[in-house]
């Protein structure tokens, strides 16, 4: 974490949120749960972006040991760490936004997918977009733990996401470049306990 803050100053005020979100994604992983993540824009594209770095090889060689899986197959898998982008659900989402309320787009995937092991991350530069606001809503009502990560002001979403990180930017293009940082050293972290 040392080397994280040397090169972003500016996250020392929210250091310890990132270490309780670290803690959080490896309780979830270790009691076998997913993660599923959301945003909207440049937020949806991070989503692809952390499940990404979850569901394969990010920093480590993630070596597959499991017996059965051929070794021909074997040799070409990576170690992965269960994880859905709901934003890549472009069928449903777009039933769901045409048939029924865009708002809640995110929260009947939440609905669908979540269970009481589960994280459901919202990515959200004013923490308060209502699609996103409800999916986690809806993942309070199941049991699933939720993490946000919004700009410094929270939102609506500070006050009911069970960890918030609340990059210290306004901005929108300057709260994704924060996020980006964390995000990866949430990623990295993650691999490295598990895949040591």
């Amino acid at each position: 974490m040392n080397n994280f803050i040397e090169r972003y100053p500016a996250l020392k005020s929210i250091e310890n949120k990132i270490q309780n979100a670290l803690k959080l994604i490896i309780d979830v992983y270790e009691n076998g749960g997913k993660v599923l993540v959301c945003g909207n824009g440049g937020s949806a594209a991070d989503s692809e972006h952390i499940v990404g770095e979850l569901m394969k090889g990010f920093m480590l060689k993630r070596e597959v040991a499991d017996e059965r899986i051929p070794e021909d197959l074997r040799c070409k898998l990576q170690g992965a760490l269960p994880a859905i982008s709901l934003p890549s659900q472009s069928a449903i989402l777009s039933a769901y936004i045409n048939d029924v309320d865009p708002e809640m787009m995110y929260a009947q995937l939440v609905y669908g997918y979540a269970n009481d092991n589960d994280l459901v991350v919202g990515i959200s530069t004013s923490g308060n977009s209502k699609n996103i606001v409800n999916a986690l809503r809806v993942a309070n009502s199941v049991g699933a733990k939720t993490l946000a990560l919004t700009g410094i002001s929270g939102g609506v979403m500070a006050e009911i996401a069970d960890i918030l990180i609340d990059v210290p930017e306004y901005e929108t293009y300057k709260v994704q470049e924060y996020h980006l940082p964390v995000y990866h050293y949430l990623c990295s972290e993650v691999e490295k306990h598990f895949f040591k």
